[in-house]
């Protein structure tokens, strides 16, 4: 979601416990959940506004030391992967952290050249993708994560892990528009467990999410 919210504008978070979570053996990877993700084709001049907001917000913020690094930093030594469940342990703990939306998430576990893509935007360095989740977090009023499904997966000669979730958060904005997105994110690992990749797909297109900060929520969504 980095550059969805790169488009937007709380500081009370609150995290829905996980529904139904399951961990499944090994299965061909799946691009959707539930095939319901949208694979039409970003427009390309709105890659780079939502590229170019992004460059705006982090010129307004420092670069220093996120939550991120510190949260890293407590669990350093207590990190150890030695096989694919040991990531997938790890993934699932950072979901109960609602990781999207708090900036908590376990670092240790990313490549430093890891690629980072969504339906808007993509790019590479997990330390990128730390601050971009840093700058980003007052912008949300009561988001929530819930993680639905984590799974494993072999896809040819990657092996992977997909997660499941849906997100929901309002924005500070005067109309308080409601964002509510289903996706996946997909976390493809290299020989050492690290994860090299990690890509989101949505339920809607990346023109219906955007539109979405535009539109006044309803007093049935509050």
């Amino acid at each position: 979601m980095a550059g969805l919210r790169s488009c937007v504008f709380g500081r009370h978070l609150r995290m829905l416990p996980p529904i139904n979570t399951r961990i499944h053996g090994f299965r061909c990877c799946s691009n959707a959940p539930n095939g319901r993700s949208k694979e039409t084709q970003t427009p390309e001049l709105l890659k780079i506004a939502v590229s170019g907001v992004t460059e705006i917000l982090r010129l307004f913020i420092p670069a220093g030391r996120g939550r991120t690094d510190l949260v890293d930093e407590e669990r350093e030594d207590e990190v150890s992967v030695s096989n694919v469940d040991d990531v997938l342990s790890i993934i699932r703990s950072d979901y109960e952290k609602a990781y999207f939306v708090t900036g908590f998430f376990t670092s240790a576990i990313y490549a430093e050249e890891c690629i980072f893509e969504d339906p808007t935007i993509k790019f590479k360095g997990k330390e990128l993708y730390a601050r971009n989740l840093s700058l980003l977090l007052p912008f949300f009023e009561g988001p929530s994560i819930q993680l639905k499904e984590l799974d494993k997966g072999l896809d040819c000669e990657t092996v992977s892990l997909v997660a499941s979730w849906k997100l929901r958060t309002y924005l500070k904005l005067p109309w308080k528009p409601l964002i509510c997105i289903d996706g996946t994110t997909t976390y493809d690992l290299d020989e050492e467990f690290r994860i090299v990749r990690h890509v989101e797909r949505w339920n809607v297109s990346a023109i219906e999410a955007i539109l979405q900060i535009f539109t006044p929520s309803r007093s049935s969504d509050q």
